[in-house]
């Protein structure tokens, strides 16, 4: 590479990390401002790094999808469609010797790099803009995710490149973040078991709202094809293209034999305390041209292999499982045996998961069994040395003493409370109903509630309501003083003013979230009384409830007690009704698709609430329910125009919309 192209890369360089420096800087003072109510810059500083931003991203022609810049519209889909790859994304052939690797490089240079433990997404790049993201699947078909990935936290929406470019990388939420959100959920049960799991989740999610709030992250590891680049048949030119671009890319460095095995030193090092999930590392061939040569197997490619950590494996003694109860009754089994040092921590427990798992290491008290880190951070057992099968399932709940049974689902067999007055579904109950998405009752952690429930001051819900009758012991209680309680006592009197989809999420009947309650109380018109009578093939028939939740929610609304329980509860609150003009709902029953700018409305939100005010749905792709498509470019070739005109749906720009369906209505 020339001085001059070295300078301008430079260049380049130093003004991406200004812009990332800044898109970081303004989000924060954002959040503050809007979300903390303080303030950690001026006005007049705000709009000076913003226009200084916005200057930099119209020179580079680069930019971040966390830009303040930038207004990434939210929008929900019924499905996410399938799409074929050009090319199959095989998996990589594996090792974990060193030498083994060492001697896969045939004498030729080649770039090591992280494995990332994530989601593995296709992006393509059309004159300069994100234009498809398409999931690895099963390696042939993946499902399109493109209006998810606007969202990912440090996705270039727009680059400087005007050619086509495709690329792959690692969608990740980092340990960090996935502690964060796990902090958040109160029901153990509910937690997510890994960092991996809940990236899979968000970046699949069917409205991208949900993804937004995730940080999910990406990290290109590969560039498929740049038109009209140059790259010099090395792959490390690829990576500094991709970096100039705006794109962070995987940690990677080019090795020979003499070198590789320091190399795998520093990240066998670095991973104990790395932030982004990794399982191994990735070994590519630095010539491009040689790579090609080699072709691929009928599994794998022949011009990079991966490299997984050899699990460190200790033996130790099972010394007891311990039963863990849940709100719903689920009951988890967790091993806890001899301590152990592993990859730098003493561990002493793992989650065993369920009762299939149990049987199947055939566990007994003093067994031997050997331990380690699944990915080098989560504890499991690898194996029972001596099986002797021994441990008991309880037949009586751990904390109630009542009886439990075991129920099958999908080949897998769970431990059950079979008791409803159970004291570790009460606490959990009261946990969930005091959270932020349900009542949202500040001041109630689950150790405050479990003193409050063993002196009896809560037996049910509407119990909250009254704790003024215990105001002396409560302010004596250790932790508690009359602050502390007048803060409470605010904090109750606001959750008195609520909303309906807030209460059945609270109820904590199975199967109901805070998405499915919302739907339940739009559906139903905010009436209680007629989710009340609706049968389980009315409940059914709801899109987005099948029969298990219809069942679950008739189940709720036909128990006595629980009827009592909440007619008790709705006695303490008032609903606030969202004020619905029966005869303003001229769009009813009908689903739009909005696409592409518009002229009349701020963004496709303005005109989506719009929609929704007069109840209608607007969804994010186009099928054959769909009443119109709406798209100012009706004559473009975009993939919602191909698939409206496929399906006879018709196209209307945003004036004839407005013409058709508002106007006179």
């Amino acid at each position: 590479m020339d001085q001059e192209k070295q300078n301008s890369v430079q260049n380049e360089s130093g003004e991406l990390q200004r812009i990332k420096y800044l898109v970081d800087l303004l989000n924060k003072a954002s959040r503050a401002y809007y979300a903390e109510d303080r303030e950690i810059m001026s006005n007049y500083e705000y709009d000076a790094l913003y226009d200084e931003l916005a200057a930099l991203e119209a020179k580079t022609g680069i930019v971040l999808a966390g830009s303040p810049t930038v207004n990434v519209g939210y929008e929900a889909v019924e499905e996410l469609p399938k799409e074929r790859h050009e090319s199959p994304m095989l998996s990589l052939g594996k090792t974990k010797d060193r030498e083994e690797l060492k001697d896969w490089l045939q004498g030729h240079p080649a770039i090591l790099s992280w494995k990332l433990d994530g989601l593995t997404i296709v992006l393509t790049y059309r004159d300069g803009k994100l234009f498809k993201a398409v999931t690895r699947g099963n390696g042939e078909v993946g499902e399109v995710i493109t209006n998810n990935a606007r969202t990912f936290q440090n996705l270039p929406l727009q680059i400087a490149y005007r050619g086509e470019l495709v690329l792959r990388g690692e969608a990740v939420i980092s340990y960090s973040d996935f502690e964060k959100i796990n902090k958040e959920i109160t029901e153990e049960a509910d937690k997510y078991k890994n960092p991996r799991n809940l990236c899979s989740g968000s970046v699949r999610q069917l409205n991208n709202e949900i993804t937004a709030k995730r940080n999910v992250q990406f990290f290109a590891f590969n560039l498929v094809q740049a038109e009209g680049v140059d790259f010099r048949n090395s792959r490390m030119r690829q990576f500094d293209f991709l970096k100039e671009q705006g794109f962070q890319v995987v940690e990677h460095y080019l090795v020979e034999p003499d070198t590789i095995l320091d190399q795998i030193s520093y990240f066998e090092q670095k991973i104990k305390e790395y932030d982004i999930p990794s399982d191994g590392l990735v070994l590519l061939y630095e010539d491009i041209a040689y790579g090609r040569s080699l072709g691929r197997t009928a599994k794998f490619p022949r011009d990079s292999i991966a490299f997984k950590w050899a699990d460190e494996i200790r033996e130790t003694t099972l010394l007891e499982v311990e039963w863990s109860a849940s709100r719903t009754g689920l009951i988890n089994p967790v091993a806890i045996f001899e301590p152990v040092e592993l990859e730098g921590t003493t561990v002493s427990r793992a989650s065993v998961h369920n009762v299939s798992i149990v049987r199947s290491l055939k566990l007994g008290i003093g067994d031997k069994i050997t331990v380690y880190k699944a990915n080098m951070i989560i504890p499991q057992i690898a194996e029972n040395l001596t099986q002797s099968d021994t441990l008991a399932i309880p037949v009586v709940c751990p904390v109630c003493g009542q009886p439990t049974r075991i129920q099958q689902m999908n080949d897998v067999q769970s431990l059950y409370c079979t008791n409803e007055k159970c004291a570790a579904k009460h606490i959990k109950a009261f946990t969930l109903f005091v959270s932020r998405d349900a009542m949202n009752i500040d001041g109630l952690s689950e150790m405050t509630l479990e003193k409050f429930i063993d002196r009896g001051f809560i037996q049910e819900f509407a119990d909250l309501f009254h704790l003024d009758r215990y105001k002396d012991e409560i302010t004596q209680m250790e932790g508690f003083g009359e602050k502390s309680y007048q803060n409470l006592q605010e904090s109750i009197e606001t959750a008195r003013n609520t909303t309906l989809s807030r209460v059945l999420y609270a109820l904590g009947i199975s199967g109901i979230g805070v998405a499915n309650a919302k739907l339940l109380c739009k559906h139903f018109d905010y009436d209680l009384d007629k989710i009340r009578k609706a049968t389980v093939e009315e409940l059914s028939e709801i899109e987005g409830v099948g029969e298990v939740l219809a069942s679950s929610i008739y189940d709720y609304m036909h128990d006595e007690e629980k009827l009592r329980r909440m007619e008790a509860l709705l006695a303490e609150i008032r609903l606030e009704v969202p004020q619905v003009n029966a005869s303003g709902q001229t769009l009813a029953g009908m689903s739009f698709v909005i696409t592409g700018g518009l002229n009349h409305y701020e963004n496709r939100d303005a005109l989506k609430a719009v929609i929704e005010d007069k109840g209608g749905k607007v969804t994010g792709s186009v099928t054959g329910k769909t009443t119109c498509l709406i798209n100012n470019d009706i004559t473009s070739n975009s993939s919602k125009n191909k698939k409206a005109k496929e399906l006879g749906v018709a196209i209307l720009s945003e004036e004839d919309f407005m013409a058709r369906y508002l106007e006179n209505n």
